[in-house]
């Protein structure tokens, strides 16, 4: 039997960022998306301007139909809806249930596979923005896979390869700390860039050479230009040579510079300037530094 069927009729749950783009790579693999739960006004236009051929139906047909049934809710919904679904008793068995939440695995869809479908947890290891850039990062895209037996991760991973990914293996045990580290290496990546870009405007205020003002409020502007290049050899040399990447004065134990770093942010947010603590306490436990620079930042507030 092949454990990845060639085509499959396939329903979503609902239609927001992820499951719609989750939805064109389906169709591009060849299923066919026949219809999606859309609620609000963003959803509805989503599903329409993806998935133009689907349908907008109610949750019930959805599974009732579907042989592939992609339930792709916040993390937060996920265990309604699939109690919803089991006490309706829509889904027939030996439907394939899918979700897309990371801090999950199976067990959640337990009251759906007992009663005879097939469950796996699918979760792309992406961040979602709404935007056709979405659809295309897909294909560059691991996915966290979980399943109850060999024969579920066999039809994650087709579906995975399918859509142009590539599958990683999560255990169920497992699930809450790799959803952790996801979480913290690209959600806090973006407070930590966003905290730098306010510190820089405010450090860029001034007039320029030419008398008029550096920057504004608006994105895009010169303290972005100034990070990018940085940022991105940063991150760049971090993924590719772990904490050897380290550099800057806390990597190097230069308390001195620390401290007036710690003094001039606090003159911007006093949140900003815990932020900053926090992260170089972290990189200085890292980085094995100076003692003294420990005994510094672990002096919150002063």
């Amino acid at each position: 039997m092949d454990p990845a069927p060639a085509r499959l009729t396939v329903g979503i749950v609902s239609a927001g960022r992820v499951g719609s783009a989750l939805g064109v790579a389906l169709e591009r693999a060849g299923h066919v998306v026949f219809g999606v739960a859309a609620i609000s006004d963003a959803s509805v236009h989503r599903a329409r301007t993806r998935l133009p051929e689907a349908q907008v139906l109610p949750i019930e047909q959805i599974a009732q139909r579907s042989e592939l049934l992609l339930l792709a809710v916040p993390d937060a919904e996920l265990a309604g809806l699939v109690r919803g679904l089991a006490g309706a008793n829509v889904v027939r068995p030996g439907t394939i249930v899918v979700h897309t939440s990371g801090a999950n695995g199976v067990a959640i869809l337990a009251p759906l596979t007992e009663q005879g479908a097939l469950g796996l947890a699918i979760h792309p290891a992406m961040t979602f923005t709404g935007h056709d850039e979405d659809i295309a990062r897909l294909a560059n895209a691991c996915f966290g896979v979980t399943a109850a037996d060999e024969v579920g991760y066999a039809i994650a991973q087709a579906l995975v390869i399918e859509m142009g990914g590539e599958p990683v293996r999560v255990e169920e045990s497992s699930r809450s700390l790799y959803h952790a580290a996801l979480a913290h290496g690209s959600n806090h990546l973006v407070t930590l860039i966003v905290d730098a870009v306010a510190a820089l405007r405010e450090s860029l205020s001034g007039p320029g050479l030419l008398g008029q003002p550096l920057v504004d409020d608006q994105p895009g502007g010169l303290p972005e230009r100034l990070l990018a290049p940085l940022a991105s050899a940063a991150l760049d040399n971090a993924l590719r040579r772990g904490r050897a990447a380290l550099t800057g004065p806390v990597a190097r134990g230069d308390v001195d510079a620390v401290a007036a770093h710690l003094a001039a942010l606090a003159q911007v947010d006093d949140r900003l300037v815990e932020s900053y603590r926090a992260n170089s306490l972290r990189t200085a436990q890292l980085a094995d530094t100076d003692p003294a620079l420990l005994e510094l930042l672990a002096k919150k507030g002063h």
